[in-house]
């Protein structure tokens, strides 16, 4: 039992730090495990080598496929690729179903570009939608709101999912986690989109354009004359497309079946398929975006800026990975086998912390990666140490990670700002519509859980 009480005043102590003071959760994570070392009375002799152990490797295993990512994300975010995207797609959909279109503009373009930086690309496009159809700025709001957000915690290259994916030992399995979370997200969004619709013809009084004195107000039409001539759509998907086809392959030529054999394909296929690989492979067809005189210099101005993005999240995953490291060779685990196995709480436990952690704190990743280094010892106890057990629970903890949005979390106001959402309002659509999109999520995956576990 002392084991168990340990555990929650350092999860409380990291929420309450990284809450209420502000302090980084790197500190804070790195404070819990050695902490947490010296009260589960791990010797003295082996805590130093525990923490830079597990930080080292889990930094070693992610850190280049989360830096390749992140790559990706900058140059699709800085060419206008993001915006040739949600142009091809308003093409192919049109402006009939203004809801649907934002939704799904936001599931796509969220997969290897962060949430924040993709409501920001998108807004002028948004409200020149908005502006077209006649329907409510409140419900195109929500909608890419939550488009945005469902890939954003679900679907690897994302941070927060790879993070996860390495802290539970499922990072081997990333095409299965890409194909899994690919739905789940759907459905998450979808939810997002049907809360959307209800404030369709809903009106609503906007906060007025002065209060957005922090804001560079933009049209459509400038936002997108300030690109220059956008890259094509098909090469705008193809950084996407490439990476998460080749991850994919590789996860089905290496199933049990060897559908293809072992021979010189299956070797090159898996070579490909290697996250890294992957994503090496996908910033290379993204380069081309960048055109024009100054290519070398704006590629290297672009790899700088995703150095500075990624950092902290790296940080955080391998303090995350050292505090749970301190966790499984505490005598924590015994205790949770002893007592959690027969209780059947399964998948509920990764998305019920990463909730709480999310709404106590406000970032997605930062629940993730937390949620996930917790978990990690207990996978066991609750059924959930099987390769299908530790890909849902990736999947259970970014479902979590998506409740709630409210005041502490950047994209709240992000969102709430540039849309001109007054803050009661906000509160009573955007942090419900998380929740409601988390909630779907995690419904999803507890069905799936039904037929894998």
């Amino acid at each position: 039992m002392t084991s168990l009480l340990i555990l929650l005043v350092l999860v409380a102590a990291i929420v309450l730090v990284t809450a209420r003071w502000k302090v980084s959760p790197f500190l804070a994570l790195t404070g819990a495990a050695l902490i947490g070392a010296f009260a589960y009375r791990i010797p003295l002799g082996e805590v130093v080598t525990t923490v830079t152990t597990a930080f080292g490797n889990t930094l070693g295993n992610i850190g280049l496929v989360i830096l390749f990512g992140t790559m990706i994300g900058v140059i699709l975010e800085r060419s206008g690729a993001a915006i040739a995207m949600a142009e091809a797609l308003i093409k192919v959909l049109g402006t009939r179903f203004p809801n649907l279109t934002m939704s799904l503009i936001g599931y796509i373009v969220s997969i290897p570009v962060f949430c924040d930086s993709g409501y920001v690309i998108l807004n002028s496009l948004r409200k020149a939608v908005t502006l077209r159809t006649g329907v409510s700025t409140l419900a195109t709001s929500i909608a890419l709101m939550t488009g945005l957000y469902a890939t954003h915690t679900l679907v690897p290259p994302t941070p927060g999912p790879l993070a996860a994916a390495e802290n539970l030992g499922a990072s081997d399995d990333l095409g299965m986690i890409i194909a899994l979370g690919l739905p789940v997200a759907a459905v998450a969004a979808v939810a997002g989109l049907i809360f959307a619709s209800t404030f369709s013809r809903k009106e609503f009084t906007p906060l007025p354009a002065e209060s957005d004195d922090d804001l560079i107000e933009q049209s459509y039409e400038e936002l997108r004359a300030s690109y220059g001539r956008l890259p094509g759509a098909f090469v705008s998907f193809l950084p996407i497309v490439v990476p998460l086809a080749l991850i994919c392959t590789s996860s089905i030529v290496k199933l049990p079946g060897r559908p293809i054999g072992e021979g010189a394909a299956f070797d090159v296929l898996g070579f490909l398929g290697t996250p890294v690989v992957a994503l090496i492979i996908g910033l290379a067809v993204a380069v081309p975006l960048l055109r024009g005189h100054g290519r070398l210099e704006r590629f290297n101005d672009h790899v700088q800026e995703s150095i500075r993005v990624c950092a902290p999240i790296l940080l955080i995953t391998g303090a995350g990975a050292a505090f749970g490291a301190v966790l499984a060779a505490s005598p924590l685990t015994g205790f949770l086998s002893d007592n959690l196995s027969g209780l059947g709480l399964g998948l509920a436990v990764p998305f019920l912390i990463a909730a709480a952690l999310k709404t106590a704190q406000g970032s997605s990743t930062v629940s993730i990666v937390s949620t996930s280094a917790l978990i990690a010892p207990m996978l066991g106890s609750l059924g959930l140490d099987s390769p299908e057990g530790m890909i849902l629970s990736v999947l259970a903890t970014g479902a979590g990670a998506m409740v709630v949005s409210h005041a502490n979390d950047s994209y709240f106001w992000v969102v709430s700002q540039l849309s001109r959402i007054p803050v009661a309002t906000a509160y009573r659509t955007l942090s419900v519509a998380t929740a409601i999109e988390g909630t779907a999520a995690f419904a999803t995956i507890w069905t799936i859980g039904l037929f894998l576990l």
